[in-house]
């Protein structure tokens, strides 16, 4: 007996239903298996002018600047300009009252006038043996008063001033080790019996004298010091701030001024950032640390620019270099300078990375509407983009048709170009001088007039046919 058959009526949906279905897995696979083609561009050869260049993140930079910094502890007696005053180089800032530094120069006049009476009148008294003490005690104490003279000397705001203590702190060392040498030799013959005592206390006493001298000479210095003068021409800045290089207090030093009585500012002494915001400014009656600073002063009647450049490209920047530069204060103005020298030492940043510090002009510049760009202040950051490369009318074609050393199919050792010759792509080899960001030098390889892939170069396979 026959299986019973489908209905005419339901063969149709069935049929219909199987067409239906295979269309959509029709159109799905294709939709599927279909990518779509990389456009393939192709350009003319022709000349132009390339540009090579290396950005790096800058700075504007003052002509110079100045920290001074207290020479003693005390108080500010009397502050004679105002935060933003321009000043002279050598006009009076403030003065400082510092008992301390009063009562150092008082002891090392004392300990003077002591040397200076003492002698060889007493030497009859003295045995070799205590010859021999005094000589000890002496060197001793005389190294340490010239290492407080030096620090003293150090302290001192002015830079010629404070050269000029150390020299002559210095000279004063080398004369006391002389006599000191001298007397010892003495001592050392008197203890043979060979030796004059009365000689060897004369040389003992005039090393003495030579050491509180120059002690007298240091605490003179420091409390000259204490009136305050501008190092250079500029403008002032009285943010009472540690900045780089000042010393914070000892432990317990500010617990121990406040049991005396003496009120410490917030940020009046090391210790805290420079350039902090909210940092006080400095006030007549502010107590200072020797050492901390008390205010700066920047010269920004020329301005210069630095860039940290990568130690992959500083070996082509060269003095006369030009630049582009952009301010990130200033919105749409373009800035110039010219490379003026490269640091030789590195600089080794955050992940190892190595920069050298490359030295630049500030040319001005111009802002978006055409007219003079407003002058930038320093400390404000920037991008400068050297132009370590420039040729004009060579042969150029655009950065993208070249396909780099390495990749796949070519040379290892060479870059390459996919030229168009009658529809169709052919590999070739080209030598690459300058390369801009955009466009790139083909000193060899390739001819003004010729077609080559411009978009899609890394798809292309030899032989292929190109629109």
């Amino acid at each position: 007996m026959r299986p019973p058959q489908p209905t005419p009526r339901l063969r149709a949906p069935l049929r219909a239903l199987a067409a239906a279905c295979g269309a959509t897995l029709l159109l799905t696979a294709a939709g599927c298996s279909s990518e779509e083609e990389p456009e393939i561009t192709t350009q003319a050869v022709t000349r132009g002018d390339v540009r090579e260049v290396v950005e790096a993140p800058g700075t504007v930079q003052p002509r110079a600047s100045a920290v001074v910094k207290a020479p003693a502890a005390g108080t500010v007696a009397t502050l004679q300009v105002g935060d933003g005053q321009d000043v002279q180089a050598g006009q009076v800032l403030m003065t400082i009252d510092s008992p301390s530094a009063v009562a150092n120069l008082e002891q090392a006049r004392r300990a003077d006038a002591e040397a200076a009476e003492g002698g060889p009148s007493q030497s009859s008294a003295v045995s070799a043996s205590q010859l021999e003490r005094q000589q000890r005690r002496a060197r001793a104490d005389a190294e340490a008063r010239f290492a407080q003279a030096e620090q003293q000397a150090q302290a001192i705001p002015d830079p010629a001033a404070r050269a000029a203590a150390l020299a002559a702190v210095q000279s004063s060392r080398t004369q006391y080790q002389l006599l000191s040498t001298q007397t010892q030799a003495l001592v050392d013959q008197v203890n043979a019996g060979l030796g004059n005592v009365d000689a060897a206390v004369e040389s003992l006493s005039q090393a003495q004298r030579v050491q509180t001298r120059a002690a007298v000479q240091a605490a003179q210095a420091t409390v000259d010091a204490l009136t305050v003068v501008a190092p250079i021409a500029g403008k002032v800045s009285l943010a009472a701030t540690g900045g780089a290089g000042s010393p914070e207090l000892p432990a317990g030093a500010e617990q121990l001024l406040a049991g005396s009585g003496v009120q410490l500012p917030g940020g009046a002494l090391g210790g805290s950032e420079a350039g902090a915001a909210g940092a006080p400014v400095i006030a007549q009656g502010a107590a200072v640390a020797a050492g901390s600073t008390l205010l700066s002063v920047v010269d920004a009647s020329v301005l210069s620019l630095t860039a940290d450049v990568d130690e992959t490209d500083v070996l082509t920047v060269r003095p006369g270099v030009g630049a582009d530069v952009s301010v990130d204060a200033v919105e749409g103005a373009t800035y110039r300078g010219t490379v003026t020298s490269v640091d030789p030492t590195a600089r080794t940043g955050g992940g190892g990375a190595v920069t050298y510090t490359v030295r630049l002009s500030y040319d001005g510049g111009t802002a978006g509407d055409g007219t003079p760009a407003v002058t930038p202040l320093p400390g404000m950051s920037a991008t400068v983009a050297l132009a370590v490369q420039e040729v004009t009318g060579v042969v150029a074609v655009p950065a993208a048709a070249v396909v780099r050393a390495g990749a796949e199919g070519g040379d290892p050792d060479s870059d390459s170009v996919w030229v168009v010759e009658d529809g169709r792509a052919e590999r070739r080899e080209v030598a690459v001088g300058v390369r801009g960001e955009q466009v790139v030098e083909i000193t060899r390889g390739l001819r003004e007039g010729e077609r080559v892939v411009t978009g899609g170069a890394g798809d292309v396979t030899e032989g292929q046919q190109v629109p």
